[in-house]
């Protein structure tokens, strides 16, 4: 499928979601993608999204204010807010903002809402290309129950696909690479909005631009793993995820159900990475401006599972704000590799809370990741065999990046309550 071109690897990048929610600004913007291209970039993190409601000029946390007047155009789409994006004024939109991005050898994303905005319903605003408006299209009965901004557009009528189209057209005019479409991978009403996936991949198509799609929110269902795989390149396998154990817990049952539905250009998605500085202007995740509330420990545990797994890695803290330890899990180039080049990523075993994950490489090289779930000190070990490696194998420990001694029989390792450790077998 061609759209699998443009995600060949794990997507990587920054979402402004878990630090600054719906408020981010232009200046936040360009300081995250700074900093990103300056340290981040040769480690291969090139995306940087800017997430909910970026045509809101009052918005003031992740809490919606409902039904407030948004930033449209004269064709009923929604375009930034002067007051917090300068740049797009005078009709500029995301380009400027797109354009400084892209100078810096990086890559461009927004977020939006599935539909149409409930505004341009209630004013019949004018639909491009067409003669038909925005009232025509819309299904008013279809609506998101936590933001209140879009109804769903109806696929039969004529000038729905085109209202699609002209969305995405825009887009492409601002130098867009990456979008995320809310409320339509698990509408927590309506369950997946299959149609309006189906119209977005053929505005895409028809842009003329190369652009990921990304669906949230999820838990996207598994029966579903088809439709997605043939009009996205990564969708949410989890609703809202942060920095509580449970969830990160919870998230391996997730991917063991998810594993068999990953290749290059589509990626089932374990959602951003609560670390570093976030909830500057979020409320969300049960606590404001904070450090990530994961130990060190867990905060290994989740770039393990994910890196192994293969999710998107979205990073959500404030860039700026990383210390030298958040720094590190950013620019393992070992384990980074493991993430964009391994494949056949699998559970080997869950006994109660020890868990091992392996997964492998072109060359042969056999990657292991071992959890300790529990609230105890475990050992947690896996044979060769298990393994499906049948001679003496050298081991590195690839977040400490030093070399262990060889083995011929068993893996074995004490964790700490809520630890684990990846190694990379060779021979």
């Amino acid at each position: 499928m061609k759209h699998h071109q443009y995600a060949q690897t794990p997507p990587m990048g920054w979402n402004s979601w878990d630090c600054y929610g719906a408020t981010v600004r232009e200046d936040e913007v360009r300081g995250n993608a700074d900093y990103m291209a300056e340290y981040l970039k040769q480690y291969g993190w090139d995306y940087v999204v800017v997430d909910i409601q970026w045509s809101e000029a009052g918005a003031v946390s992740s809490a919606y204010r409902p039904f407030v007047p948004l930033e449209m155009d004269e064709y009923s789409r929604l375009i930034p807010t002067a007051n917090r994006f300068p740049s797009s004024v005078n009709g500029n939109g995301f380009k400027p903002l797109a354009d400084y991005v892209h100078e810096l050898g990086l890559k461009f994303g927004i977020h939006i809402m599935r539909g149409i905005p409930r505004q341009a319903v209630h004013r019949n605003t004018k639909i491009l290309g067409t003669k038909v408006t925005a009232r025509d299209i819309a299904k008013p009965n279809s609506i998101c129950p936590w933001n209140t901004d879009m109804y769903g557009i109806d696929h039969t009528k004529e000038g729905a696909q085109e209202y699609y189209n002209s969305l995405f057209k825009l887009y492409a005019e601002w130098g867009v690479d990456f979008v995320k479409v809310d409320d339509i991978a698990d509408s927590k009403l309506y369950s997946t909005h299959t149609e309006e996936i189906k119209m977005i991949r053929k505005a895409i198509d028809n842009s003329g631009r190369e652009m990921v799609l990304s669906l949230s929110p999820g838990p996207a269902p598994l029966e579903q793993a088809s439709l997605f795989q043939e009009n996205a390149n990564m969708w949410r396998m989890t609703d809202d995820f942060w920095d509580l154990w449970e969830l990160l817990y919870n998230m391996f049952e997730r991917c063991y159900k998810w594993s068999k539905n990953i290749g290059p250009g589509y990626w089932p998605d374990a959602d951003m990475l609560p670390l570093g500085h976030i909830g500057i202007r979020s409320v969300d995740g049960g606590a404001s401006d904070r450090y990530t509330r994961f130990t060190k420990d867990e905060q290994v545990t989740m770039m393990t599972l994910w890196s192994i797994f293969r999710s998107p890695l979205m990073f959500g803290g404030e860039l700026r704000d990383n210390d030298r330890w958040t720094q590190s899990l950013l620019t393992n180039e070992e384990v980074l590799d493991m993430h964009k080049y391994s494949f056949g990523a699998h559970q080997v075993y869950r006994e109660n809370d020890k868990v091992v994950w392996s997964a492998e490489d072109e060359s042969g090289n056999v990657y292991v990741a071992l959890f300790n779930l529990s609230d105890q000190v475990k050992t947690v070990g896996v044979s060769l065999e298990q393994l499906g490696c049948s001679d003496k194998r050298e081991v590195r420990n690839l977040w400490e990046k030093k070399q262990l001694p060889p083995i011929t029989g068993e893996l074995n390792f004490e964790l700490s309550p809520h630890a684990s450790v990846l190694v990379k077998l060779t021979s």
